[in-house]
């Protein structure tokens, strides 16, 4: 099946059209007949015998992009003049940059935002460590920690090509939880050394987020650094990844009307974010979990489980199920998917319950594409935006972290995921709940808000907070 056009490899157009009937009518023919979708006109000046345009047109992958500039240079009555990458556009330098709070005209802003007035502040922490959570960056700054090991869909591309991620992650982190968070990727080759320098960077943040760190090593660093630090330790692929699934599933059942320890559900991926959703699930009150990996299904007693697939095992697969995926899918209420493109069938699908639930999350290509089995589930995800009910990690990790450093809390517990969960959830409301709608929109600024406040509360009541 071929891919759609879609925004990710869209590419800007600039040309110049004689001004006479027929040539834009033209330009749009051959843009379309070489499969491209005209999605902007971004600028229109007319200079007497002919007219400059910018045109944004989305296409299918990089080839097809130099598909569409040639049927544009080829139509007649077109300039092209330059075309280029919208998404490496936007990249161009980064994404984020760094900008000062406090103004420094004089000398007097000089001498009290350094020296010889900042030396009183420094004696100030000094002797009281505390206080450089109010009066440092510790306060609102969060270190985005990458090897680059685990990237996205990409897998092992290292610390250089993991930087787009992370600085994505920073912008994200800043526009929708108001966090402040810096890009950390190291050249290291093993978890210890990972955990070596995020204990010696520590001093500088007031939380860390862990990303895309392979399996099992992102256990292993994430637990180490929680018993190390006094501060909130997530790893995002995990914990964030868990949360918005969570939120999704207990939506689902508002529509199906199904209760979550009723549920078969049947998780294909137990890496970092597969054994994150199953503890989050089982923490819910779901019973009957089966999780299948490369090898198929895991359960205990199966050879070469790690250390926490094999917790994974003992917690999960009451009935001891073995097998394929297909072979675990019959009479399944649930599937979610954290692995690989295309895995899923429709007839896999076919032999789930009635109202099937499918959130086939693998990125940049799911698990299952909905346009094969729209018509057999009862409500379906994916990780994409460009596909209804978008499972996105982006609900959930800036309001954690937002809750988090409010509430000065030393860690993020499983109370507060829950309620960062919850708080998605309920971000929905009975009138706005449907099958193609059952998470709140990113966009939504209440969302963030909600999850922080609940996320704190939470920290209090779990009695993780450094005040009151």
């Amino acid at each position: 099946m071929s891919k759609p056009p879609a925004t990710q490899y869209s590419i800007a157009i600039k040309v110049t059209l004689e001004n006479v009937p027929g040539v834009l009518g033209r330009l749009a023919a051959a843009i379309g007949e070489a499969g491209g979708n005209i999605y902007a006109v971004d600028a229109f000046v007319a200079k007497g015998a002919v007219v400059d345009r910018e045109i944004v047109v989305n296409c299918r992958d990089v080839d097809h992009q130099q598909e569409v500039v040639a049927a544009v240079r080829a139509t007649d009555g077109i300039t092209l003049h330059d075309w280029w990458d919208r998404t490496f556009k936007m990249h161009d330098g980064g994404k984020i940059e760094v900008l000062s709070l406090c103004p420094v005209g004089d000398m007097d802003d000089l001498s009290m935002a350094y020296t010889p007035g900042v030396a009183r502040v420094c004696r100030a922490i000094a002797a009281d460590e505390t206080l450089a959570d109010e009066y440092t960056i510790r306060k609102n700054t969060v270190a985005i920690v990458s090897d680059g090991t685990a990237v996205l869909g990409l897998g092992d591309i290292g610390p250089k090509g993991a930087m787009p991620v992370m600085e994505g992650k920073a912008l994200l982190f800043k526009e929708f939880g108001g966090v402040d968070a810096f890009p950390i990727c190291l050249d290291v080759s093993s978890p210890e050394e990972i955990i070596e320098t995020v204990i010696r960077l520590a001093p500088t943040f007031g939380g860390i987020n862990l990303e895309d760190i392979a399996a099992p090593g992102a256990f292993q660093v994430e637990e180490a650094l929680k018993q190390t630090l006094d501060i909130p330790v997530f790893h995002d692929d995990q914990h964030g990844t868990a949360v918005v699934t969570l939120a999704a599933v207990e939506n689902a059942l508002r529509i199906t009307g199904k209760a979550m320890a009723d549920l078969s559900i049947v998780i294909s991926g137990v890496g970092a974010a597969g054994v994150a959703i199953g503890k989050i699930l089982l923490g819910a009150g779901a019973t009957h979990i089966v999780g299948v990996d490369s090898r198929g299904a895991v359960y205990d007693g199966r050879d070469g489980l790690n250390t926490w697939k094999q917790w994974f095992a003992e917690n999960t697969n009451p009935d001891r199920k073995q097998g394929s995926l297909s072979d675990v899918m019959h009479g399944a209420d649930v599937f979610i998917g954290v692995s690989a493109p295309d895995i899923l069938t429709r007839d896999d699908v076919g032999n789930m319950n009635d109202d099937p639930i499918v959130f086939a999350m693998a990125n940049p290509d799911p698990e299952v594409r909905p346009e094969l089995v729209g018509d057999i589930v009862r409500v379906m995800g994916t990780g994409r935006s460009d596909y209804p009910n978008q499972i996105n990690n982006v609900l959930a990790f800036p309001g954690i972290f937002r809750g988090a450093l409010d509430a000065r809390a030393t860690d993020i517990t499983e109370g507060m995921k829950l309620a960062a969960a919850t708080a998605i959830a309920e971000s929905v409301s009975d009138d706005d709940l449907t099958e193609t709608n059952i998470m709140p929109s990113v966009f939504d600024p209440s969302v963030s808000i909600a999850v922080a406040a609940a996320v704190a509360a939470a920290a209090l009541a779990d009695g993780v907070c450094r005040t009151g």
